[in-house]
Protein backbone atom coordinates (compact mmCIF):
# COMPACT_ATOMS: atom_id res chain seq x y z
CA UNK A 1 0.00 0.00 0.00
CA UNK A 2 1.77 3.27 -0.94
CA UNK A 3 1.78 6.09 1.07
CA UNK A 4 0.12 8.99 -0.63
CA UNK A 5 1.87 12.26 -0.60
CA UNK A 6 0.19 15.48 -2.34
CA UNK A 7 2.02 18.39 -2.31
CA UNK A 8 -0.37 22.03 -3.20
CA UNK A 9 1.29 24.24 -5.38
CA UNK A 10 4.68 23.78 -7.78
CA UNK A 11 6.27 27.52 -7.63
CA UNK A 12 9.96 27.35 -6.30
CA UNK A 13 9.24 26.01 -2.85
CA UNK A 14 6.38 23.05 -3.84
CA UNK A 15 7.72 22.02 -7.18
CA UNK A 16 11.21 21.15 -4.85
CA UNK A 17 9.66 19.71 -2.49
CA UNK A 18 7.77 17.26 -5.13
CA UNK A 19 11.16 16.39 -6.60
CA UNK A 20 13.52 16.25 -3.50
CA UNK A 21 10.58 13.29 -2.11
CA UNK A 22 10.57 11.60 -5.68
CA UNK A 23 14.45 11.40 -5.31
CA UNK A 24 14.58 10.08 -1.25
CA UNK A 25 12.12 7.79 -1.32
CA UNK A 26 10.97 4.59 -3.50
CA UNK A 27 8.38 4.59 -6.25
CA UNK A 28 6.78 1.78 -5.27
CA UNK A 29 6.54 3.08 -1.51
CA UNK A 30 5.07 6.12 -2.33
CA UNK A 31 2.43 8.41 -4.79
CA UNK A 32 3.39 11.75 -5.01
CA UNK A 33 1.56 14.04 -7.04
CA UNK A 34 1.95 18.16 -7.41
CA UNK A 35 -1.24 19.76 -7.94
CA UNK A 36 -1.26 22.99 -9.93
CA UNK A 37 -3.29 25.58 -11.12
CA UNK A 38 -0.99 26.35 -14.41
CA UNK A 39 0.73 23.48 -16.97
CA UNK A 40 4.10 24.88 -16.56
CA UNK A 41 6.30 26.35 -13.78
CA UNK A 42 6.30 30.50 -13.29
CA UNK A 43 9.51 32.51 -12.59
CA UNK A 44 7.81 34.51 -10.35
CA UNK A 45 11.37 36.27 -9.65
CA UNK A 46 10.75 36.88 -13.54
CA UNK A 47 7.66 38.57 -13.72
CA UNK A 48 8.68 42.03 -14.23
CA UNK A 49 10.48 41.37 -17.10
CA UNK A 50 7.52 39.16 -18.36
CA UNK A 51 5.34 42.20 -18.15
CA UNK A 52 7.65 44.57 -19.91
CA UNK A 53 7.42 42.30 -22.95
CA UNK A 54 10.39 40.38 -22.69
CA UNK A 55 10.83 36.65 -23.75
CA UNK A 56 10.52 33.74 -20.66
CA UNK A 57 11.60 29.87 -21.47
CA UNK A 58 8.32 27.98 -21.08
CA UNK A 59 8.74 24.85 -18.85
CA UNK A 60 6.56 22.13 -18.92
CA UNK A 61 6.20 20.21 -15.71
CA UNK A 62 5.11 17.22 -17.83
CA UNK A 63 8.93 17.28 -19.16
CA UNK A 64 10.25 18.54 -16.19
CA UNK A 65 9.13 15.92 -14.17
CA UNK A 66 9.69 13.36 -16.41
CA UNK A 67 11.00 10.40 -15.24
CA UNK A 68 10.42 11.52 -11.48
CA UNK A 69 7.36 9.79 -10.50
CA UNK A 70 5.93 12.49 -9.75
CA UNK A 71 2.56 12.92 -11.07
CA UNK A 72 1.63 16.55 -12.15
CA UNK A 73 -2.19 17.24 -12.00
CA UNK A 74 -3.63 20.17 -13.22
CA UNK A 75 -6.39 21.51 -10.82
CA UNK A 76 -7.42 24.19 -8.62
CA UNK A 77 -7.15 23.68 -4.78
CA UNK A 78 -11.20 24.85 -3.50
CA UNK A 79 -10.92 23.45 0.24
CA UNK A 80 -9.17 21.27 2.86
CA UNK A 81 -10.82 19.16 5.31
CA UNK A 82 -7.24 17.87 7.36
CA UNK A 83 -9.14 15.76 10.00
CA UNK A 84 -10.38 13.77 7.06
CA UNK A 85 -7.26 14.29 5.26
CA UNK A 86 -8.69 15.03 1.58
CA UNK A 87 -8.35 18.14 -0.70
CA UNK A 88 -11.30 19.14 -2.82
CA UNK A 89 -9.96 20.48 -6.47
CA UNK A 90 -11.23 21.65 -9.70
CA UNK A 91 -9.47 21.12 -13.18
CA UNK A 92 -9.96 23.13 -16.43
CA UNK A 93 -13.48 21.40 -17.42
CA UNK A 94 -14.72 22.16 -14.28
CA UNK A 95 -15.24 18.81 -12.77
CA UNK A 96 -14.61 18.66 -9.63
CA UNK A 97 -12.53 15.94 -7.54
CA UNK A 98 -11.72 14.64 -3.62
CA UNK A 99 -8.25 13.74 -3.81
CA UNK A 100 -6.79 11.28 -0.34
CA UNK A 101 -3.49 12.15 1.22
CA UNK A 102 -1.42 10.54 3.98
CA UNK A 103 1.12 13.38 4.14
CA UNK A 104 0.24 17.10 2.64
CA UNK A 105 2.38 19.77 1.86
CA UNK A 106 0.73 23.43 1.39
CA UNK A 107 2.84 25.51 -1.19
CA UNK A 108 -0.09 27.65 -2.54
CA UNK A 109 1.79 30.71 -2.14
CA UNK A 110 0.87 33.96 -1.98
CA UNK A 111 -0.16 36.74 -4.24
CA UNK A 112 -0.77 40.75 -4.23
CA UNK A 113 -1.99 42.62 -1.29
CA UNK A 114 -4.46 45.41 -1.80
CA UNK A 115 -4.50 46.25 2.06
CA UNK A 116 -7.76 47.21 0.97
CA UNK A 117 -7.19 50.60 -0.31
CA UNK A 118 -9.94 51.31 -2.44
CA UNK A 119 -9.55 51.72 -5.98
CA UNK A 120 -6.33 49.10 -5.74
CA UNK A 121 -8.58 46.05 -7.38
CA UNK A 122 -10.23 47.96 -9.89
CA UNK A 123 -7.85 50.11 -11.45
CA UNK A 124 -4.45 48.68 -10.54
CA UNK A 125 -2.10 46.35 -12.07
CA UNK A 126 -0.84 43.67 -10.31
CA UNK A 127 2.93 41.10 -11.00
CA UNK A 128 2.63 38.74 -8.79
CA UNK A 129 1.55 35.92 -10.93
CA UNK A 130 1.32 35.14 -14.67
CA UNK A 131 -2.10 36.41 -15.78
CA UNK A 132 -1.58 39.79 -14.02
CA UNK A 133 2.35 40.31 -15.80
CA UNK A 134 0.02 39.34 -18.84
CA UNK A 135 -1.71 42.34 -18.50
CA UNK A 136 0.56 45.01 -17.60
CA UNK A 137 2.50 43.82 -20.53
CA UNK A 138 -0.76 44.08 -22.76
CA UNK A 139 -1.24 47.74 -21.03
CA UNK A 140 2.08 49.07 -21.16
CA UNK A 141 2.11 47.89 -25.04
CA UNK A 142 -0.55 49.86 -25.63
CA UNK A 143 0.40 53.22 -23.51
CA UNK A 144 1.59 56.24 -25.65
CA UNK A 145 5.11 58.32 -25.32
CA UNK A 146 4.57 60.45 -22.14
CA UNK A 147 2.35 58.70 -19.61
CA UNK A 148 2.79 58.50 -16.49
CA UNK A 149 3.16 55.00 -14.76
CA UNK A 150 3.30 54.78 -11.08
CA UNK A 151 4.88 51.77 -9.27
CA UNK A 152 3.65 52.18 -5.59
CA UNK A 153 5.85 49.97 -2.99
CA UNK A 154 9.15 50.62 -2.60
CA UNK A 155 10.26 46.84 -1.31
CA UNK A 156 12.18 44.15 -3.50
CA UNK A 157 9.54 43.51 -6.25
CA UNK A 158 8.62 47.42 -6.64
CA UNK A 159 12.25 48.61 -7.51
CA UNK A 160 12.56 45.80 -9.95
CA UNK A 161 9.00 46.55 -11.79
CA UNK A 162 10.36 50.52 -11.79
CA UNK A 163 14.11 50.17 -13.34
CA UNK A 164 12.67 47.93 -15.88
CA UNK A 165 9.84 49.67 -16.90
CA UNK A 166 11.88 52.50 -16.87
CA UNK A 167 14.34 50.88 -18.91
CA UNK A 168 12.26 49.37 -21.50
CA UNK A 169 10.45 51.91 -22.32
CA UNK A 170 12.56 55.51 -21.91
CA UNK A 171 9.45 57.44 -23.26
CA UNK A 172 7.31 56.91 -20.54
CA UNK A 173 6.88 59.33 -17.20
CA UNK A 174 8.01 56.40 -14.23
CA UNK A 175 7.39 56.62 -11.22
CA UNK A 176 7.99 54.64 -7.76
CA UNK A 177 5.74 55.73 -4.23
CA UNK A 178 7.20 54.48 -1.54
CA UNK A 179 6.03 54.62 2.29
CA UNK A 180 9.75 54.98 3.52
CA UNK A 181 13.09 56.54 2.03
CA UNK A 182 14.31 54.96 -1.39
CA UNK A 183 15.94 51.74 0.03
CA UNK A 184 16.31 52.69 3.36
CA UNK A 185 16.97 48.79 4.58
CA UNK A 186 19.59 49.05 2.29
CA UNK A 187 23.83 49.88 2.97
CA UNK A 188 25.25 53.22 2.95
CA UNK A 189 26.94 51.92 -0.58
CA UNK A 190 23.49 49.95 -1.63
CA UNK A 191 21.45 52.62 -0.87
CA UNK A 192 23.87 55.33 -3.32
CA UNK A 193 24.00 53.02 -6.03
CA UNK A 194 19.84 52.65 -5.83
CA UNK A 195 19.52 56.59 -6.03
CA UNK A 196 22.38 56.42 -9.24
CA UNK A 197 19.86 54.14 -10.78
CA UNK A 198 16.77 55.72 -10.46
CA UNK A 199 18.20 58.52 -11.24
CA UNK A 200 20.06 57.65 -14.15
CA UNK A 201 16.59 55.83 -15.68
CA UNK A 202 14.43 59.30 -14.60
CA UNK A 203 12.49 57.78 -12.25
CA UNK A 204 10.61 60.15 -10.13
CA UNK A 205 10.73 58.75 -6.39
CA UNK A 206 7.91 60.22 -4.14
CA UNK A 207 9.64 59.24 -0.59
CA UNK A 208 7.37 59.01 2.51
CA UNK A 209 4.65 58.65 0.75
CA UNK A 210 0.97 56.60 2.01
CA UNK A 211 -1.09 55.57 -1.46
CA UNK A 212 -4.35 55.51 -0.13
CA UNK A 213 -6.80 55.58 -3.49
CA UNK A 214 -6.12 54.52 -6.47
CA UNK A 215 -8.22 55.93 -10.04
CA UNK A 216 -7.72 54.94 -13.19
CA UNK A 217 -5.34 58.06 -13.94
CA UNK A 218 -3.87 59.01 -10.81
CA UNK A 219 -2.99 57.56 -6.89
CA UNK A 220 -4.06 59.67 -4.38
CA UNK A 221 -1.74 59.94 -0.96
CA UNK A 222 -2.63 60.34 2.18
CA UNK A 223 -1.88 63.81 2.23
CA UNK A 224 -4.02 64.73 -0.42
CA UNK A 225 -1.51 64.60 -2.88
CA UNK A 226 -2.46 63.08 -6.21
CA UNK A 227 -0.31 62.18 -8.45
CA UNK A 228 -1.15 61.15 -12.05
CA UNK A 229 -1.08 57.92 -12.78
CA UNK A 230 -2.41 56.21 -16.57
CA UNK A 231 -0.52 52.93 -15.16
CA UNK A 232 -0.66 51.87 -11.32
CA UNK A 233 1.61 49.03 -11.20
CA UNK A 234 0.53 47.14 -7.57
CA UNK A 235 3.88 45.80 -5.43
CA UNK A 236 2.60 46.97 -1.76
CA UNK A 237 3.38 43.42 -0.68
CA UNK A 238 1.96 39.77 -0.64
CA UNK A 239 -0.97 38.13 1.16
CA UNK A 240 -1.03 34.49 1.47
CA UNK A 241 -3.53 31.94 -0.49
CA UNK A 242 -6.84 32.01 1.22
CA UNK A 243 -7.75 27.95 1.53
CA UNK A 244 -5.57 27.53 4.26
CA UNK A 245 -7.34 29.92 7.19
CA UNK A 246 -10.34 28.31 6.29
CA UNK A 247 -9.51 24.80 8.02
CA UNK A 248 -8.87 23.34 11.30
CA UNK A 249 -4.92 24.22 11.01
CA UNK A 250 -2.97 26.69 13.23
CA UNK A 251 -2.42 29.93 11.24
CA UNK A 252 -1.42 33.20 11.92
CA UNK A 253 -4.18 36.22 11.37
CA UNK A 254 -2.77 36.78 7.92
CA UNK A 255 -3.48 33.04 7.10
CA UNK A 256 0.10 31.70 7.26
CA UNK A 257 0.16 28.10 8.33
CA UNK A 258 2.58 28.29 11.36
CA UNK A 259 5.06 25.61 11.48
CA UNK A 260 7.90 23.92 13.72
CA UNK A 261 11.77 23.70 12.29
CA UNK A 262 10.54 20.50 10.50
CA UNK A 263 8.06 22.57 8.19
CA UNK A 264 5.09 20.61 10.06
CA UNK A 265 1.93 22.12 10.88
CA UNK A 266 2.15 22.30 15.07
CA UNK A 267 -1.84 21.51 14.75
CA UNK A 268 -2.02 18.68 12.34
CA UNK A 269 1.28 16.59 12.02
CA UNK A 270 0.13 15.14 8.73
CA UNK A 271 0.70 18.37 6.97
CA UNK A 272 3.48 20.41 5.89
CA UNK A 273 3.86 23.87 5.02
CA UNK A 274 6.48 25.52 2.74
CA UNK A 275 7.11 28.96 0.85
CA UNK A 276 5.09 32.16 1.92
CA UNK A 277 2.27 29.99 3.17
CA UNK A 278 4.35 28.78 6.08
CA UNK A 279 5.43 31.08 9.17
CA UNK A 280 8.82 29.65 10.00
CA UNK A 281 11.55 31.29 12.50
CA UNK A 282 15.79 31.85 11.13
CA UNK A 283 17.94 33.02 13.04
CA UNK A 284 17.57 34.84 16.42
CA UNK A 285 13.52 33.19 16.45
CA UNK A 286 12.68 36.18 13.22
CA UNK A 287 10.26 35.02 10.60
CA UNK A 288 11.15 34.52 7.54
CA UNK A 289 10.54 36.65 5.16
CA UNK A 290 8.57 35.87 2.15
CA UNK A 291 10.86 34.94 -0.92
CA UNK A 292 12.49 32.39 -3.19
CA UNK A 293 15.60 32.79 -1.18
CA UNK A 294 13.37 31.22 2.27
CA UNK A 295 11.42 28.90 0.28
CA UNK A 296 13.49 26.57 -1.29
CA UNK A 297 15.69 25.54 1.59
CA UNK A 298 12.27 25.50 3.84
CA UNK A 299 11.14 23.12 0.63
CA UNK A 300 14.33 20.97 1.18
CA UNK A 301 13.83 20.61 4.94
CA UNK A 302 10.15 19.49 4.90
CA UNK A 303 11.05 16.86 2.20
CA UNK A 304 14.02 15.73 4.40
CA UNK A 305 12.02 15.59 7.47
CA UNK A 306 8.95 13.88 5.64
CA UNK A 307 11.49 11.21 3.98
CA UNK A 308 13.17 10.77 7.53
CA UNK A 309 10.19 10.20 9.66
CA UNK A 310 8.52 7.91 6.37
CA UNK A 311 11.74 5.31 6.58
CA UNK A 312 12.54 5.54 9.98
CA UNK A 313 15.50 7.80 9.49
CA UNK A 314 17.28 10.72 11.25
CA UNK A 315 16.02 14.35 9.76
CA UNK A 316 19.12 16.37 8.70
CA UNK A 317 18.11 19.96 9.62
CA UNK A 318 18.60 22.53 6.64
CA UNK A 319 20.34 26.17 7.72
CA UNK A 320 17.59 28.70 7.08
CA UNK A 321 19.46 31.87 7.07
CA UNK A 322 20.54 34.68 4.00
CA UNK A 323 23.14 35.44 2.67
CA UNK A 324 22.24 38.46 0.20
CA UNK A 325 19.41 40.03 -1.43
CA UNK A 326 19.95 40.06 -4.79
CA UNK A 327 18.54 42.83 -6.97
CA UNK A 328 17.83 43.69 -10.78
CA UNK A 329 17.85 46.85 -11.83
CA UNK A 330 16.92 46.43 -15.45
CA UNK A 331 19.01 44.20 -17.82
CA UNK A 332 22.28 46.59 -17.31
CA UNK A 333 22.41 47.44 -13.64
CA UNK A 334 22.00 45.34 -10.56
CA UNK A 335 22.21 45.72 -6.55
CA UNK A 336 23.57 42.28 -4.47
CA UNK A 337 23.52 44.03 -0.91
CA UNK A 338 24.66 41.23 1.25
CA UNK A 339 23.56 40.09 4.82
CA UNK A 340 23.44 38.78 8.06
CA UNK A 341 22.05 35.74 9.28
CA UNK A 342 19.13 37.17 10.00
CA UNK A 343 18.46 39.20 7.00
CA UNK A 344 20.36 42.67 8.05
CA UNK A 345 22.28 44.74 6.01
CA UNK A 346 25.76 45.03 6.16
CA UNK A 347 28.24 47.77 4.85
CA UNK A 348 29.22 45.35 1.60
CA UNK A 349 27.64 45.60 -1.84
CA UNK A 350 27.94 44.72 -5.21
CA UNK A 351 26.65 47.11 -8.01
CA UNK A 352 26.57 47.77 -11.51
CA UNK A 353 26.84 45.22 -14.10
CA UNK A 354 28.39 42.66 -12.23
CA UNK A 355 25.65 42.76 -9.91
CA UNK A 356 23.20 42.50 -12.77
CA UNK A 357 24.77 39.18 -13.89
CA UNK A 358 25.33 37.73 -10.29
CA UNK A 359 21.26 38.29 -10.06
CA UNK A 360 21.15 36.90 -13.43
CA UNK A 361 23.26 33.48 -12.20
CA UNK A 362 21.01 33.39 -8.98
CA UNK A 363 17.70 33.18 -11.11
CA UNK A 364 18.88 30.88 -13.87
CA UNK A 365 19.96 28.54 -10.73
CA UNK A 366 16.61 29.09 -8.86
CA UNK A 367 14.71 27.20 -12.09
CA UNK A 368 17.23 24.88 -13.08
CA UNK A 369 17.00 23.74 -9.21
CA UNK A 370 13.69 23.04 -9.45
CA UNK A 371 14.08 21.15 -12.62
CA UNK A 372 17.17 19.21 -10.85
CA UNK A 373 15.74 19.45 -7.18
CA UNK A 374 18.36 16.71 -5.97
CA UNK A 375 21.70 17.51 -8.10
CA UNK A 376 24.17 16.49 -5.51
CA UNK A 377 21.89 13.93 -3.44
CA UNK A 378 22.61 10.10 -2.78
CA UNK A 379 20.81 8.31 -5.86
CA UNK A 380 19.93 5.28 -3.00
CA UNK A 381 15.98 5.92 -2.29
CA UNK A 382 15.03 4.47 1.24
CA UNK A 383 12.38 1.78 2.07
CA UNK A 384 9.26 3.45 3.83
CA UNK A 385 8.65 1.75 7.04
CA UNK A 386 5.62 0.37 6.42
CA UNK A 387 4.06 1.18 9.50
CA UNK A 388 4.78 4.87 8.89
CA UNK A 389 3.32 4.82 5.73
CA UNK A 390 0.23 2.88 6.82
CA UNK A 391 -0.69 5.16 9.96
CA UNK A 392 1.47 8.58 9.59
CA UNK A 393 -0.39 9.96 12.99
CA UNK A 394 1.90 7.09 14.57
CA UNK A 395 4.97 8.73 13.97
CA UNK A 396 4.26 12.13 15.14
CA UNK A 397 7.49 12.09 17.51
CA UNK A 398 10.02 11.50 14.89
CA UNK A 399 10.33 14.50 13.18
Amino acid sequence: MQHRIIVLGAGYAGATAAGRLAKRLRREDVAITLVNAEPDFVERVRMHQLATGQHLRPRPFGEMLAGTGVEPKLAEVTGIDVDRRTVAVTDAAGARQELAYDTLVYALGSGWNTHGVPGTAEHAHDISGRPGALRLRERLARLESGRPVVVVGGGLTGLEAATEIAETRPDLDVALAARGTLGDWLSPKGRLHLRRVADGLGITVHENTDVTGVGTDHVTTADGTSIPAEVTVWTAGFAVHPVAQATALEVTGTGRIVVDGAMRSVSHPDVYAVGDAALATGPGDKPLRMSCASGIPMAWQAADSIAARLTGTKPPRTPLRYFNQCISLGRKEGLIQYVTADDRAVRAALTGRLAALYKELVCKGAAWGVANPTFGMPTRRRPVVRGNAQEPSAVNAEA
